[in-house]
């Protein structure tokens, strides 16, 4: 049976494929090629992976993405799509849902909307669900650097608090459009920011995620 994680990393090997290893992803600093050494290390290399996390791995992480990111291009990609050694905990079909669904969405994004000429994905109404799932539960952690109170509501009118405080912005948004904001890729959710001028411009110039 095939789960959100599945259908977004093979959308997003697609999209890697296609778009070619010098394309421009929403990553700063990244092209295609990088952002899938990105995804491989992830999944691949625990031990440098880490680095995500913990500022004194870092230079190891930047080290051995480095290396992957030297590997054939095709390779890459045939890695992302294939998925993690059994030995990885992405492996298991429960830790692969609850960790990569939205990773990978973010990063197909990141390639998609990279392009001069990109257009909101339509998501069916189950997907849509459980990234807003997600979006309510990381909330207040995507939303804890935001220098204003950050309401985020979907057209239906559910909302989540990402930041208390006032004043007060309101983003309204899909799901999907919501995830993309408050991981950071603002300029490019299609979503309506209401509230204070000043307030809006300080949330716009603020690197939003984890």
């Amino acid at each position: 049976m095939s789960t959100h994680a599945k259908r977004e990393r093979l959308l997003l090997a697609d999209l890697l494929e296609a778009a070619g290893p010098d394309a421009p992803t929403l990553c700063e600093g990244w092209n295609a090629r990088d952002l899938a050494a990105h995804v491989v290390v992830r999944e691949r290399r625990s031990d440098a992976a880490a680095g995500l996390l913990v500022p004194a791995l870092r230079s190891r992480l930047e080290r051995v993405q480095a290396e992957f990111a030297a590997k054939p291009y095709e390779e890459l990609v045939q890695l992302i799509r294939t998925g993690p050694p059994r030995r990885s905990p992405y492996a298991l079909k429960q830790v692969d849902e609850a960790a990569n669904t939205v990773e990978f969405y973010v990063h197909a994004e990141d390639v998609r909307r990279a392009q001069a000429e990109w257009t909101p994905r339509e998501l069916d109404p189950v997907f849509s669900d459980a990234l807003w799932a997600r979006v309510e539960r990381m909330a207040r952690v995507l939303g804890r650097k935001s220098p204003v109170g950050l309401v985020l509501r979907r057209p239906d009118g559910q909302t989540a608090v990402a930041r208390r405080g006032t004043p007060v912005v309101t983003v309204t948004g899909e799901p999907g459009e919501l995830v993309l904001f408050v991981f950071g890729r603002q300029e490019q959710a299609a979503v309506e920011i209401e509230g204070d001028k000043e307030a809006i411009l300080r949330l716009h110039n603020t690197p939003l995620g984890l």
